[in-house]
């Protein structure tokens, strides 16, 4: 198993920093949300050396499903979603992150993923403080 960082030693990787919108700190993790508002879709990244799941500590797993348990329940209702696709992929970003995104048969993809998808949608500012203001009300405790 892999440690948690420091918070002065952690880095967002890059592609990660310019697709999103930074949410804040929950747990050690850092919570993201993507900017594509095609669908509604968040990130968790874990403060972590690790670059798989497997290598999380017993702890650090529990909170990270509490958290995305949690996260879920919030698309499914802030979202209307009907299915929420969670996965840990890192082909293209090799940091550990976890997607966490609300699926509808209506949505611009369905029933195929939305990864690799060349169709976007920017937020605009007001819609996306929305959402933002949503999940920090939510979770209580993001930094």
């Amino acid at each position: 198993m892999q440690g948690k960082m420091s918070k002065a030693d952690f880095e967002l990787d890059p592609v990660l920093e310019k697709d999103c919108i930074i949410i804040g700190e929950l747990d050690d993790c850092l919570l993201l949300l993507m900017n594509n508002s095609l669908v509604p879709w968040f990130i968790f990244v874990p403060m972590v050396e690790a670059t798989e799941l497997f290598e999380l500590s017993d702890e650090h797993h529990r909170s990270m499903s509490k958290n995305i348990n949690q996260l879920s329940q919030f698309i499914l209702n802030k979202f209307n979603s009907t299915k929420i696709n969670i996965a840990a992929i890192g082909n293209v970003v090799n940091q550990l992150h976890i997607h966490v995104i609300g699926r509808h048969p209506n949505d611009y993809c369905w029933p195929n993923v939305v990864w690799g998808r060349p169709e976007k949608e920017e937020y605009y500012e007001e819609k996306a403080e929305i959402i933002l203001q949503s999940v920090r009300s939510q979770f209580g405790q993001i930094r």
